[in-house]
């Protein structure tokens, strides 16, 4: 098997990088055929891994955090519209939150994703597409969704340069918390069969479980399940919405008020008043959006996963 390995070296605050040497030293000692490459450029991944797909490759890897596997399921998935199916996907995590490893059974850490690389496990998961925004010609996704104030949070996280991770997002939720978040009034519509109207905090649509390293937005959600898992939040004043984090930590937000908990294939979320931010896979897809429409792709993308 012939593997393509692409590296985001600032992935990890420039661990990335440094970790190309192991990586290179792993696959040569398990005997693996690959090609190495570094990502220069926004975008980049998405039209290696489109390229990659496009010349017969049976894996394509991504070693980086979450913005860049986004970029690289992109990429698959454009070249799977193209008739080039072959390829599955894999991930070394080497990123801030490495949520959709988290979620598909990817380990979170370098060893561990080098070992399930060579064991070579496989399973298909679901896919979203997500249209809106900067994107009305549709992006892909692979763990989720965010609308409101969760994309705000993770605009801020981004700004914390001296950690990463949970701590980071906490930083960013308390941030956004006192210095901004004025929400919108919000239509979301179900299926075709339910309509939800009201000022919404935020809107999650997760086809992982996990966004910011360890807030359990969809502590239910399965990526093979062919749902798309919603976890969405009225509006709520500064001090309910910190008295509400420990909640989004353990998956037990099902149990407030504010809270509601849904399951759907395809959701159009429509602003009747204010624009929203909004994010995929922690990769901003709209600072001012104004409607956004999601829909589910059942087992459309095979990876490579760890032995339960």
């Amino acid at each position: 098997m012939k593997y393509f390995v692409i590296v985001n070296p600032t992935s990890g605050r420039g661990l990335g990088g440094k970790s190309i040497p192991q990586i290179e030293s792993e696959l040569t000692a398990n005997e693996l055929d690959f090609t190495l490459t570094q990502t220069q450029k926004m975008w980049h991944a998405a039209e290696l891994a489109e390229q990659a797909a496009r010349d017969g490759y049976d894996v394509i890897v991504c070693a980086s955090g979450d913005g860049t596997v986004n970029e690289a399921i992109n990429g698959i998935m454009q070249a799977r519209k193209n008739g080039f199916t072959k390829s599955a996907f894999a991930v070394l995590s080497i990123g801030t939150g490495n949520d959709f490893a988290g979620g598909t059974g990817i380990p979170t850490n370098l060893k561990d994703g080098l070992k399930a690389l060579k064991e070579n496990k496989r399973k298909r998961i679901d896919i979203g597409l997500a249209q809106g925004g900067d994107y009305p010609q549709g992006r892909y996704f692979g763990n989720g969704i965010g609308a409101g104030f969760d994309a705000a949070v993770g605009h801020e996280a981004d700004k914390v340069r001296w950690t990463r991770g949970l701590p980071a997002y906490l930083i960013g939720v308390i941030k956004t918390v006192f210095l901004y978040y004025n929400p919108a009034r919000i239509e979301i519509i179900l299926d075709g069969k339910e309509t939800i109207t009201q000022t919404s905090l935020m809107i999650s649509v997760m086809n992982g479980q996990r966004m910011g390293g360890g807030f359990k937005l969809a502590p239910q959600g399965l990526p093979d399940d062919g749902w798309l898992d919603l976890c969405i939040a009225e509006t709520a004043s500064k001090f309910r919405i910190l008295a509400m984090l420990p909640h989004f930590l353990l998956g037990t937000q099902h149990k407030l008020p504010e809270i509601k908990m849904r399951r759907a294939k395809k959701i159009s979320i429509r602003s009747l008043d204010l624009t929203f931010p909004a994010h995929a896979d922690g990769e901003f897809i709209g600072l001012n959006a104004s409607a956004l429409t999601l829909e589910l792709l059942p087992a459309e993308l095979e990876i490579i996963y760890a032995q339960a």
